[in-house]
């Protein structure tokens, strides 16, 4: 499911873009003019870097992203991060060579941000150096890797980004856990990000993103989160897991509908990625549908 993951993370980094700036700098509302927007320059980068077709190399999430500074001119700055689940020898090399290759096209400064999702206490560098004969280049860049984060430091911030570092380290301390282990960690999380006095849309998205990247094992315990959830922001009284097992399977016929329930917001999921152009391949495996399934839906949208 790495495939999945890497969606996810692309989404969600469009998603709060301007929040992990903020998070990275608490300045950042000082440095860039966030009101003239911010321009995701993928295609650009796809003709730098195109996609490897190998299905088995090591892919790594990027973006790049065009934001206006608050200085005088209309200088503008290229963000360009990395997002990498396993570590390779040859990682500060190659931000290296996004580095150069971005300079190069657009001769514009650049930030570049390193955020390792593996799941690894090793320290890795933040800089990239060659040197022979008396030339030398030194080549630095931002490094942050979410297992190493503090979770009180993160529960105490109330910026969406953190709750997303929250929520891929849950997943990285948590690895081996069973589905009731997992549910109490998600309902937690739910319940902490429904406190953070932010926007409805950033609410959603990073519930969204809570929802999609920790999984359950057993696909029926998404209705038995689903019930939790609206509990939460019902402001119901919350029974505990054990109760609420039992109670979902005196219900089976309410769990049916939810079912139909979730099938059609599945359905919906598949249109609307089917609308980014997403592949038949990637749809099916983020959806768990067969392949021919989405095919039909892709058919039924001519």
């Amino acid at each position: 499911m790495k495939q999945v993951n890497d969606y996810l993370w692309k989404g969600v980094l469009e998603d709060v873009f301007d929040d992990f700036l903020r998070f990275m700098h608490p300045d950042a509302d000082e440095i860039f003019n966030f009101e003239r927007g911010i321009t995701f320059l993928d295609k650009e980068l796809e003709q730098i870097f195109p996609p490897e077709k190998d299905e088995f190399s090591v892919k790594i999430v990027d973006k790049l992203a065009k934001l206006y500074t608050r200085e005088g001119t209309e200088e503008w700055v290229l963000i360009h991060c990395e997002v990498q689940a396993k570590y390779s020898n040859d990682f500060p090399q190659r931000m290296y060579t996004y580095f150069y290759r971005i300079f190069d096209k657009f001769g514009k400064r650049i930030s570049a941000y390193a955020i390792l999702t593996e799941n690894s206490a090793k320290v890795r560098t933040n800089s990239f150096v060659s040197e022979f004969l008396g030339t030398k280049l030194e080549y630095h860049y931002n490094v942050y890797k979410v297992s190493q984060q503090n979770e009180t430091e993160l529960l105490k911030s109330n910026n969406p980004f953190a709750m997303v570092v929250l929520t891929v380290r849950s997943v990285l301390q948590n690895k081996f856990l069973d589905d009731a282990a997992l549910m109490e960690i998600k309902v937690k999380l739910a319940r902490q990000f429904l406190t953070m006095a932010l926007p409805k849309k950033k609410i959603r998205i990073i519930m969204n993103f809570l929802k999609n990247y920790i999984r359950f094992e057993n696909s029926e315990n998404n209705a038995i989160f689903e019930q939790q959830y609206e509990q939460i922001t019902g402001k119901e009284h919350i029974m505990g897991l054990e109760e609420l097992i039992l109670t979902m399977e005196r219900k089976r016929g309410q769990i049916e509908g939810e079912k139909r329930g979730e099938k059609r917001r599945e359905n919906q999921l598949i249109i609307n990625m089917l609308r980014k152009n997403l592949t038949d391949e990637l749809i099916a495996d983020f959806t768990n549908v067969p392949i021919d399934y989405v095919q039909k839906i892709r058919e039924s949208l001519n």
